[in-house]
């Protein structure tokens, strides 16, 4: 049982290592509090799930995941899978993978019980819950999306596929996902990997494009970057703006892109870290369903007008009449924010490199997000 008492450390971090019963096992998982956590205010959650033959110690330390957690936050839960008879954890996510999947093991129900736990247990925003995982965890988050729909706001699987025969999620499901060309484990292409697990994986972009569809996108495809580094695909127009978004790297492979190198395991991505993209992608949806606002409100499209856009220079922002405070940033691909304004309606932003920026406007209690193409 969730142990009832622990120190919480306002100024550090804390995590704890604990179990509840579920389904004749003992579940376990790992707890990371951010620093400065006191239980006042309620918190994002982000739930993490190992790869086959991991663990959440070795996640946390493979996705670097708390670190980001302690800088931005939130709260980080890394549940555990079931232990195979040779000690060996992993997820049933369908038909992949291994004993939890042959065995036929209720992860689902498992995760929804642990949220329910520490919901009692921990001040957490039930209204910003995320998933994501490393293969077998990244499949994990895809189950979720299509079976835990109404308390999971987005997703990020990394190096996975979906292996699911059917799914039926209640509401559009936002996904950012991050792959390798050089992975072998799980095919870009799609086919059966050089893995233990020896599944047939579907290709990246064919499970894409049905969520795309689930989705209701209508810009399919949209290449936003093709490079000698990395391809940066999107998927918009969509259904309560549940965008979705690819990362595939050039270098790196069957490992989390700009994490630590598990002991051997295949070399990372230097060329991206999904761990800094993933979370300013998770900050821009909730369980509502329109793009994340303090007031849950709605800011149209014609009572903020951005232009122009491209830009080599200047910025104009033209906010709906009778504002008070408005804040705006610039966030670069990597997710690291490269400018931020204060009540200013034109901005310069000629320091910035050319190519694609990210610009989130807040003005007062609503929030906007758009892409814009810096030029020379």
């Amino acid at each position: 049982m969730l142990t009832s008492t622990f120190l919480l450390l306002a100024l550090s971090s804390y995590s704890q290592y604990d179990s509840i019963p579920y389904g004749g096992n003992n579940r376990t998982f790992l707890v990371h509090l951010p620093t400065g956590y006191t239980g006042n205010t309620n918190l994002p959650l982000v739930i993490a799930m190992h790869g086959g033959f991991g663990s959440g110690p070795q996640l946390e330390n493979q996705s670097q995941l708390s670190v980001k957690s302690d800088n931005e936050g939130f709260i980080v839960v890394y549940p555990e899978g079931v232990k195979s008879p040779l000690g060996i954890r992993t997820w049933n996510a369908g038909w992949c993978c291994g004993y939890a999947s042959n065995s036929n093991v209720d992860d689902v129900g498992f995760i929804n019980a642990l949220l329910d736990t520490l919901i009692n247990n921990y001040a957490i925003d039930t209204n910003k819950v995320y998933a994501t995982g490393m293969s077998n965890g990244g499949f994990m988050s895809y189950r979720l999306a299509c079976e835990l729909s109404e308390r999971i706001a987005a997703i990020a699987p990394v190096a996975a596929s979906m292996t699911m025969t059917s799914c039926n999620p209640q509401r559009p499901m936002p996904i950012i996902s991050f792959h390798s060309y050089l992975d072998t484990n799980i095919p870009y292409n799609g086919g059966v990997g050089s893995g233990f697990s020896n599944h047939y994986s579907p290709p990246q972009d064919s499970v894409l494009n049905a969520w795309a569809s689930m989705n209701g996108c209508l810009i399919l495809n949209d290449t936003i970057i093709d490079n000698s580094q990395y391809t940066h695909i999107n998927w918009n127009n969509c259904n309560c703006n549940a965008e979705i978004q690819q990362y595939i790297t050039q270098d790196g492979g069957h490992s989390w892109p700009g994490g630590n190198q598990s002991p051997g395991g295949d070399p990372v991505s230097n060329y991206i870290n999904a761990t800094d993209l993933m979370w300013p992608f998770f900050q821009q949806f909730s369980l509502d369903c329109n793009p994340l606002s303090i007031s849950n409100k709605v800011v149209e499209d014609d009572l903020i007008k951005v232009f122009p856009n491209p830009s080599n220079k200047l910025i104009k922002i033209q906010p709906y009449k009778g504002w008070k405070n408005i804040q705006v940033s610039f966030f670069n691909l990597q997710g690291k924010e490269i400018l931020s304004t204060i009540n200013q309606t034109e901005i310069d932003i000629s320091s910035l490199s050319n190519g694609l920026v990210l610009m989130k406007v807040e003005i007062d209690n609503n929030v906007k997000t758009y892409k814009l193409l810096k030029t020379e």
